[in-house]
């Protein structure tokens, strides 16, 4: 495993023990290399997380619904106020507020349902290549560097196997694609705790999801000018991940309309089952070049 990896995982890691200050209200830092703003990912992760730890380990997760209110600060931590809504011996209902001083950064919903067995279906995985014969992102990353160099310089915590070619290396091609498929799994040792799993799973949902916006349009962050900013962000568990094996996150675009972008997705693991639902709605502005 490369350092940078293994260095990344560990801050994510770290910075998903939140630390308690009180009753229902937990703290969480940020990584040592960060965007201007707080990513999604990590606020989402750690709200999961805040709420998690005020509920009975029997009750397994339903749903999680963020709202992004304001660009959080990465110099700043965020405070996690738990709310208490519901509970019940299968049931229960958390809202989360992540705050900096007196500013509303985001605000989490989050379900807990131990329905026990009933009717089951799904749709069906894609068909794709296994992750062992795809390269490892970085390698796609050389001689783009300088094209997006926010890829580049960002934390990479989950070790990411591309089925498809990425957003830039289409767009170098002049092509377009309405489908984004990508295998994921933690860079580094997960403890046996399905919390961190899980919270995994949220962290990574926010990437890539937006992606097949901009490749419908034979798009790319990087040769082009687009601004994006995520502005709500649904999940739905519907069975136990284990990040630390491989699964296939495919996301698509159903809908494009007034500078906002929808995404969607599917979780599957390894045997083609269905793990989780995804759907983020962005903000996304594109200003075409006049010499495109």
């Amino acid at each position: 495993m490369p350092a940078e990896s293994n260095t990344d995982f560990v801050e994510l890691l770290a910075i998903l023990d939140l630390k308690a200050t009180q009753d229902d209200v937990f703290v969480g830092s940020h990584p040592s290399k960060t965007p201007l703003r707080t990513f999604g990912g990590q606020l989402m992760a750690q709200s999961f997380v805040a709420a998690s730890r005020t509920v009975a380990d029997t009750l397994p997760p339903g749903a999680l619904a963020v709202h992004f209110i304001n660009g959080g600060d990465p110099a700043r931590d965020i405070e996690f106020r738990v709310h208490r809504l519901r509970d019940e011996r299968r049931f229960a209902n958390r809202r989360v507020d992540a705050m900096q001083g007196d500013t509303l950064v985001a605000t989490a919903m989050v379900s807990y349902l131990s329905g026990g067995r009933g009717l089951e279906h799904s749709v069906a995985a894609p068909t794709v290549a296994e992750p062992e014969s795809l390269p490892r992102v970085r390698e796609i990353l050389k001689g783009y560097e300088e094209v997006v160099p926010g890829f580049v310089n960002a934390p990479h915590p989950i070790e990411w196997r591309y089925t498809n070619d990425p957003a830039w290396v289409m767009r170098d091609k002049g092509e377009r694609l309405e489908h984004n498929r990508v295998w994921m799994k933690a860079d580094g040792v997960l403890p046996e705790d399905p919390v961190l799993h899980t919270a995994l799973m949220v962290y990574s949902s926010d990437t890539t999801v937006l992606d097949s916006i901009i490749t419908t349009h034979g798009l790319s962050w990087g040769f082009d000018r687009i601004f994006a900013a995520s502005a709500n962000h649904s999940l739905w568990f519907h069975r136990p991940v284990r990040f630390d094996d491989w699964v296939l996150y495919s996301t698509s675009s159903p809908v494009a309309a007034d500078s906002r972008g929808l995404g969607s997705g599917h979780f599957f693991d390894r045997s083609g089952q269905l793990i989780a639902t995804v759907t983020q709605e962005g903000v996304l502005k594109y200003f075409p070049s006049t010499k495109r």
